[in-house]
């Protein structure tokens, strides 16, 4: 049987989308089930590849390329899910690849049962978003998506509390502030088999930040760091630009962002402040 590093680099290195995913999902099931019956997985030390494998499209493009459109018109709605499609992937491999990338610092077995739980439901969110663009009659890789995605993981390829700090505690809650928004656009275009989608990653999307939280705050205890201050230089550091509102002051909540983690780094000033 594989170790746990060695079944996350044969998500990372598997190029198709469903693929990639079918192994997420398989390998998951395989983890939790050792896990029930009292015969854990090793961890192992199978190292990452810097970048994950991919299809062949979608053509990537610089995030100023990629075309705007309308979400109005049935084709902004279908280059909407695109994208959605196209973070979900990238998540895949994002949750995979923290557990290789950082194998060498010891962490408790709930560490790797939070990850291997996120990479299986974010598989599953990338499924369910595949599923309606078939629906509509297109399919991932139709159209160009933002090159940019994975640089996220490539800054902060050797900074543990980096990355926690700006993949799920920040790009994460980032879905948390704009999904809402999107379920409302295609529950007013009647699209109900996206809106369910959407409600559904809305729903454990919260999730996936909490475990951000919950690690960060357990490395700055580690460390005799204050999470807080700890957290405002990281993503200073690895983050390329400010925080941008409105926030979901209360999804963020449940997820264990208080709103003096990320107000301080929004583009423009707390509410009620100067």
């Amino acid at each position: 049987m594989p170790t746990l590093t060695e079944m996350a680099v044969d998500v990372l290195t598997a190029a198709d989308g469903r693929e990639k995913t079918a192994k997420s999902r398989a390998h998951a099931a395989t983890w939790f089930a050792a896990r029930a019956a009292g015969k854990p997985i090793p961890l192992g030390d199978a190292q990452a590849p810097l970048r994950p494998s991919r299809p062949a499209h979608p053509e990537l493009l610089d995030p100023r390329d990629v075309p705007k459109r309308k979400p109005g018109s049935p084709q902004g709605r279908i280059a909407l899910l695109h994208a959605v499609a196209h973070i979900e992937l990238n998540a895949v491999d994002l949750h995979w690849d923290i557990i290789p990338r950082f194998a060498h610092v010891a962490m408790p077995p709930g560490f790797y049962d939070d990850w291997v739980k996120a990479a299986d439901e974010e598989s599953k969110h990338f499924n369910l978003i595949c599923d309606c663009l078939e629906a509509l009659g297109s399919f991932y890789g139709a159209l160009p998506a933002h090159a940019g995605m994975w640089r996220a993981a490539e800054d902060t390829v050797d900074d543990f509390m980096g990355r926690l700090a700006v993949v799920p505690m920040v790009l994460e809650a980032r879905g948390l502030d704009v999904t809402p928004g999107m379920i409302a656009i295609f529950r007013k275009a009647g699209a109900d088999q996206a809106v369910a989608a959407l409600e559904t990653i809305y729903a454990e999307e919260v999730a996936h930040v909490a475990y951000g939280s919950k690690w960060f705050h357990f490395l700055c205890g580690r460390h005799d760091l204050d999470p807080k201050d700890a957290f405002h230089t990281l993503v200073r550091r690895h983050f390329h630009g400010a925080l941008k509102p409105p926030f979901n002051d209360e999804k963020r909540a449940e997820a264990g962002l208080p709103p003096d983690f990320y107000w301080p780094l929004a583009d423009q000033p707390v509410p009620g402040t100067r």
